[in-house]
């Protein structure tokens, strides 16, 4: 526990395989329960998560590709059904550094807020190491998103460190937010209509052999439609 609070992650991974064993071995021992949603991988990341000796650790596979939020949704649920109290995103690829969960966790508990999630503009480190097509593309993104969710003093929305009540998450209908990479997005419109605080926490990335599926162009070519159905 942290805090006298139950604390869970979900991992969403998709072919993770070299990336999802450290992702997990590394993890806070505080931790009560880590969920990791294999999303119908071709390699092993299932196997390889298996195969790590440690009781907290629970493998969930979907029967296809759902996308990273149809899987954060398998997650989420099997938290709910565990009596899970905050839950935290941390992706499978390691990028996400566990030793700042703490500053996610004592935005929640110490200050109040409902949803905490990473912002790698607040950190000068991480601006020095992000590839230039990231920053351009967040830049881009942020602009739209302030404008969609209202939360005008957030930035960095696609940042996927987050935690978030769990009471909280439950008046959000998981059903209808987005299956894929627009999920956190969508989260925080959702949060947004229902008054919720949220906060941004100065948090590092780490940038290595990972290879990400999302590029810019198809952030361009998708996401403002989706920002447009949002705002209104």
């Amino acid at each position: 526990m942290y805090r006298d609070h139950l604390v869970y992650v979900i991992m969403p991974a998709y072919n993770e395989e070299p990336f999802i064993a450290a992702a997990i071995q590394t993890l806070p021992r505080y931790l009560d329960k880590v969920i990791v949603v294999d999303d119908c991988s071709t390699d092993n990341t299932s196997l390889v998560a298996s195969s790590i000796q440690d009781p907290r650790v629970l493998v969930l596979r979907t029967e296809k590709n759902s996308g990273v939020g149809g899987a954060m949704k398998v997650g989420y649920r099997a938290a709910f059904e565990l009596g899970g109290q905050i839950l935290v995103k941390m992706d499978g690829d390691g990028q996400m550094i566990p030793e700042h969960l703490d500053l996610l966790l004592d935005g929640l508990i110490e200050r109040g807020f409902d949803y905490a999630k990473g912002n790698r503009f607040l950190h000068s480190e991480a601006i020095r190491s992000m590839p230039l097509s990231r920053i351009v593309g967040n830049i881009l993104l942020t602009f739209l998103t302030k404008a969609a969710s209202c939360y005008w003093h957030i930035f960095d929305p696609q940042n996927g460190y987050t935690a978030i009540r769990a009471e909280v998450l439950r008046s959000i209908p998981l059903q209808d937010l987005d299956q894929r990479f627009f999920f956190e997005n969508d989260m925080l419109v959702q949060l947004n209509i229902r008054n919720y605080r949220v906060t941004d926490i100065a948090m590092p990335a780490r940038y290595g052999g990972e290879i990400s599926d999302l590029s810019i162009f198809k952030v361009l070519c998708t996401f403002p439609p989706l920002l447009l159905r949002c705002f209104f």
